[in-house]
């Protein structure tokens, strides 16, 4: 089905005023993504689609359309020099200076499938140890697809997918499937991740500011202006002394937001 030059405008448009997704030059990606699903189920054209979408009161139909567009690959150990810093440097310094509330405030801001907040659940839990019981590091992982939370929510992945990860990690906090190909997040692990969609755009209305926030490979789908307020907002809901990490290819404006540079990729408030 041909996308016309004015629906691609007005399916880039909404996307964009809704979730400052920016997708002005990716009509063909857009076209290949969406044309599968408007044709089976039964629309004439795009903008018949975009129509029942605009009145679905369910507000499913937008939630598909998101899930459809945002790439959400991710892998286990992506950037894992993250993951080494975070218990080389940061877990010990945050450890010490919240040694009497017991409280760190984790957010993963862009959760994808779950391979992300699985990882920091799994690190943390070693790093504390027989202590961690004493502590409250609940991570808070969010995503803007309500499909792809669901997904990381059932935490099963193929045996591919955990190859890469440490073996002691695989044997604690992994149980084998019946099937012999897949894998299971043990309820030791996912009860330490609450799982919400949340969309970037949104007010930043959280009762309790962050010390450590992960907000990687997320920013490449923002024009300038919108990853700068979105890193005040960040900023914002951080914890003096809060470390940020982002994905290595991408950069922040610190012009907008007065974060130290610890390293590329990794800053302090």
């Amino acid at each position: 089905m041909k996308m016309t030059e004015a629906e691609f405008q007005r399916i880039y448009r909404y996307v964009k005023l809704h979730y400052g997704i920016d997708m002005s030059k990716k009509k063909e990606i857009m076209t290949g993504r969406l044309e599968n699903y408007v044709v089976a189920h039964g629309y004439a054209s795009y903008d018949a689609f975009m129509n029942a979408l605009e009145t679905d009161p369910t507000g499913h139909m937008e939630e598909r359309l998101i899930g459809m567009l945002t790439t959400n690959h991710t892998f286990f150990m992506r950037e894992f020099e993250h993951m080494e810093y975070l218990s080389r440097v940061v877990l010990p310094e945050l450890s010490k200076k919240e040694a009497k509330t017991k409280d760190l405030g984790i957010w993963c801001a862009a959760a994808s499938s779950g391979e992300e907040p699985y990882m920091l659940a799994m690190l943390i839990k070693d790093y504390f140890g027989l202590d961690h019981a004493n502590w409250d590091t609940t991570i808070l992982a969010t995503d803007v697809s309500a499909e792809i939370l669901e997904q990381a929510t059932r935490g099963n992945y193929t045996a591919d997918a955990i190859a890469s990860m440490p073996a002691q990690w695989k044997r604690r906090y992994f149980k084998a499937c019946p099937d012999g190909l897949h894998y299971q997040v043990t309820d030791e692990i996912k009860k330490e991740i609450l799982f919400r969609r949340f969309n970037l755009m949104s007010p930043f209305l959280f009762k309790h500011k962050f010390h450590i926030v992960f907000l990687r490979n997320v920013m490449i789908y923002f024009d300038n202006k919108t990853k700068q307020e979105l890193i005040r907002k960040v900023y914002q809901c951080m914890e003096p002394g809060g470390y940020l990490f982002i994905g290595r290819t991408e950069t922040i404006d610190r012009s907008v937001a007065p974060f130290q540079m610890i390293q590329p990729s990794i800053f302090r408030k």
